[in-house]
């Protein structure tokens, strides 16, 4: 605990968060933008500080975000994943618990590709015996 600034990359689906924790009053800056601005529904901001609810440090960091691709709703995924990291990084005593509630754990389910000579993934045009 002798660097004061904290980095670590979260990701979920095609989302990077990258995810930088210092010091602070609780201030969370996602793309030079307060995180009530970024996010407009509510249960993305929870979902977001779901990690700092669990380890009761909310309010403790500021975090300095930058969100990139994939939609909102993956990003919040993302920068929850990051924040956990973090997190464990700062206090190791505090993984049991992130590790507990899945977020020290990489969510992998992506979309699945749509083949050639089909409607998607797994859809298929209909057979037409005659």
């Amino acid at each position: 605990m002798v660097d004061s600034k904290f980095y670590a990359t979260g990701k979920r689906k095609t989302s990077i968060a990258r995810v930088w924790m210092t010091p602070g009053a609780g201030q969370i800056s996602i793309n030079q933008r307060p995180s009530d601005e970024y996010f407009g529904r509510e249960t993305l901001r929870i979902v977001m500080e779901q990690p700092l609810d669990l380890t009761s440090t909310k309010g403790k960091f500021n975090f300095y975000i930058l969100a990139s691709g994939g939609g909102i709703s993956s990003q919040a995924g993302a920068i929850g994943h990051g924040i956990a990291k973090i997190l464990q990084e700062y206090d190791p005593a505090l993984r049991v618990a992130l590790k507990k509630a899945g977020w020290l754990t990489r969510d992998a389910r992506k979309k699945e590709r749509k083949k050639y000579g089909q409607k998607g993934a797994r859809a298929r045009y209909q057979y037409s015996k005659r």
